[in-house]
């Protein structure tokens, strides 16, 4: 590789989201290395694929040298997670625990190590994907919805230290977006037209990210679903509930 040529990190970069940001990042020229359960779907292969269950703590502890080594970065796409849906009452435990661990541990984990080990190079940018529940709740997914408001206020937290190392950091906020793991947890008989496309999603997120931007709401009509949830908490939550929980519980 060539000391001049980009390089990202992607997690969950083997589908979905992830995988339309690899597809972005390569065709900037960045060299990419996806941390994934399972390997890469695409025909371009990225420059590294380091395997792991992030659920494991003992398995992200093991390649983060790995990880580190392999920068520094320009940018670093902290995407995997998984959802758990159904009455929280009803989900079995590990599954809580499975949700916390991949979408928040796991990711304060990468991003407080290669922080601390200065593995960014000048200028770089990091971004922390959380939900556009964040706003409006999520009756129905309530580890998945408070894994990523955790995710939200611990990338708020880092922004100063952040910024003493060079890096900016973006939070994103998705919304629905058309994968095979949205559709596993969504109610029976959902649109998927509506969800909005992994590349149209990466395309703007990474956008903002590149410009420094504090928050990515990919999306008009998420970030008007976003001012809603400001400004009417109960009345978008009550909307929230009507059309996943009730669903999910028929």
């Amino acid at each position: 590789m060539s000391s001049k040529k980009k390089r990202a990190l992607v997690t969950g970069g083997s589908a979905g989201l992830g995988a339309a940001v690899v597809r972005r990042l390569q065709a900037k020229g960045f060299d990419v290395v996806v941390l994934d359960r399972d390997h890469p779907r695409s025909d371009k292969a990225p420059v590294g694929f380091v395997q792991c269950d992030l659920a494991s703590r003992t398995q992200l502890d093991d390649v983060m040298p790995g990880l580190i080594a392999a920068g520094p970065y320009s940018l670093v796409f902290l995407n995997a997670g998984i959802n758990a849906t159904g009455k929280f009452e009803d989900l079995d435990a590990q599954a809580h625990i499975d949700v916390l661990r991949i979408n928040t541990e796991a990711p304060m984990v990468i991003a407080a190590r290669l922080l601390k080990e200065s593995a960014f190079k000048p200028g770089a940018a990091m971004v922390f994907v959380s939900s556009l529940s964040h706003f409006t709740g999520y009756p129905g997914a309530a580890s998945y919805a408070a894994s990523k408001d955790a995710l939200a206020i611990y990338a708020k937290s880092m922004r100063k230290f952040a910024k003493s190392k060079g890096v900016s950091l973006t939070v994103a906020f998705p919304g629905p977006i058309r994968t095979d793991h949205a559709a596993r947890h969504a109610p029976k008989g959902a649109d998927a037209s509506k969800r909005m496309q992994p590349d149209q999603a990466a395309s703007l997120i990474l956008a903002d990210a590149f410009a420094g931007r504090k928050k990515a709401i990919p999306g008009r009509a998420n970030r008007a679903v976003a001012f809603l949830g400001r400004i009417a908490p109960r009345p978008v939550t009550a909307l929230m509930r009507h059309i996943i929980y009730d669903k999910l519980s028929s």
